[in-house]
């Protein structure tokens, strides 16, 4: 018998195999898994926007229709009082102690953060957010502010992300250290292009990068990370030229503003393409405003500010949106923290969750998704300054921990008195509540203790702890000699 064999046109198999190639490429967005938009911003206030606090200084549009478009998480935490804990943690899924950057060892400055041109950074076996989703065929891209180690191995290209357009540490930290510190580099992947760095249009140019990104990788699976460099930490957050003088609220109104406008510009893109279906946006931020009264940023109707255990310091907005499928025009007073983004895009992407080490957030979809039996899934959230457990809550209960345990730093540390508060009756924490409820008092403290017995406390490292990443010689990021 003579083999059988085809009668079609080579050329034609080809041509054929090209176009399914195309459609598969072109395939409906509900087919594949959804595209993914986180933005964090830095230092905004609770009380900033006005989806949180309608009195809010500066208007906040883009933010009021993302949050009727989609669900307000309005008892959302982050994971630590400060920048680069905090972000390691969004990062990773786990709190800032597990991967070690809750406080790196003190060279220059204060060891809370990342300083420039520090031996010390995210460590490279991390898995990082852009990691966890590269085997589920997703482009990555970060633009914006990394702050994670500013050495090749810690930076974006290394842990995952195909792209990286933005600093690698805070604008304010230029020139806090003498001779080492070069001008602030802008980069693009592991080359600096720009130094000084002109932050007054990053967000500007940040905006029209991730508008670029989304239209390149409209036909396949994205993430992008958004970490704005706004309001942050400098006394005038800066703010493009055509921002300038916009707002009631000085340089501070004026830059949120202006990431107001950023939002809404990839809302628009997302709608324009056709993607806004198969597309969960994220917004949220790392941690409170700072010093309220002095900047013109607010945490209002919640107490306290930045770098603070309290609600006004580690209460975020958190707004997410997925036409179709996130309820619009929700709030979920349920507790969530930034360490169940990890989790949570793994079961949305289909992605598997590391089997080789503890991740300390829970996958929140079926609140997201807002199923009726849906709850926090967790016993308790902890509140982290640097390595000091100080808070803790479980459902509507917060306790600050009290007792002999010296709290603050230098001259400052003091005693404090131990406290609780029924978040949900008391948003303001102004009814101690530990007299009438010491059975809940005690119940918090026991999981405070099982907490610091697996990653301990004070400097003092436990046995869930993973180690700090850490390069011997470390040089600056600077443009090339010509």
């Amino acid at each position: 018998m003579r083999p059988a064999h085809s009668t079609m046109n080579p050329s034609l198999s080809l041509t054929l195999a090209a176009v399914l190639t195309l459609l598969a490429a072109v395939a409906p967005a509900a087919d594949r898994s959804p595209n993914v938009v986180l933005i964090l911003c830095d230092n905004l206030g609770y009380g900033d926007i006005q989806v949180t606090n309608p009195a809010a200084k500066q208007p906040t549009p883009q933010l009021k229709r993302l949050a009727e478009e989609g669900t307000f998480f309005s008892h959302a935490y982050c994971a630590a009082t400060v920048c680069t804990p905090s972000r390691a943690a969004l990062q990773t899924g786990c709190y800032p102690m597990r991967v070690g950057l809750d406080r790196v060892p003190v060279e220059k400055g204060n060891g809370h953060v990342l300083t420039p041109v520090s031996k010390y950074g995210l460590h490279p076996d991390e898995i990082t957010l852009a990691e966890l989703l590269r085997p589920a065929g997703y482009r990555s891209i970060c633009i914006g502010k990394w702050h994670l180690g500013d050495q090749l191995p810690f930076l974006p290209l290394a842990q995952g992300y195909d792209e990286f357009y933005g600093i690698p540490y805070s604008d304010n930290m230029v020139g806090n250290v003498k001779s080492r510190i070069p001008p602030l580099p802008l980069m693009e992947g592991n080359e600096v292009v720009e130094a000084p760095a002109d932050v007054r249009t990053l967000v500007r140019r940040g905006t029209e990068r991730a508008v670029r990104f989304i239209t390149e990788n409209q036909h396949r699976p994205f993430f992008l990370y958004f970490p704005q460099i706004t309001p942050g930490s400098t006394a005038a957050p800066p703010t493009h030229p055509d921002f300038q003088g916009r707002s009631s609220n000085g340089p501070w109104g004026d830059s949120v503003m202006e990431l107001d406008w950023s939002t809404g510009r990839l809302l628009d893109t997302l709608d324009k393409l056709g993607l806004s279906e198969n597309t969960l946006v994220l917004f949220t931020n790392d941690n409170g405003a700072p010093q309220q009264r002095k900047r013109g940023g607010s945490n209002d109707p919640l107490s306290g500010e930045a770098y603070s255990v309290t609600e006004g310091g580690m209460r975020v907005p958190l707004l997410a949106r997925w036409k179709g499928r996130v309820p619009a025009g929700r709030e979920c007073r349920e507790v969530v923290n930034l360490i169940d983004v990890f989790p949570t895009l793994a079961a949305l992407a289909g992605a598997s969750l590391p089997a080789d080490r503890v991740i300390d957030g829970q996958d929140i979809s079926g609140l997201l998704f807002g199923q009726p039996a849906a709850a926090d899934p967790r016993r308790a959230v902890y509140f982290w300054h640097i390595d000091d457990l100080q808070a803790v809550r479980s459902g509507p209960w917060k306790l600050y921990r009290g007792g002999d345990r010296l709290v603050g730093f230098g001259a400052n540390r003091q005693r404090k008195e131990a406290k609780l508060f029924h978040l949900l009756d008391d948003p303001t924490e102004m009814h101690n509540r530990i007299s009438d409820q010491p059975a809940i008092a005690d119940e918090l403290e026991r999981l405070a203790r099982q907490m610091i017995g697996d990653l301990g406390e004070g400097g003092q490292r436990g046995k869930g702890c993973r180690p700090v990443g850490l390069i011997e010689n470390p040089t600056p990021r600077k443009l090339p000699a010509k």
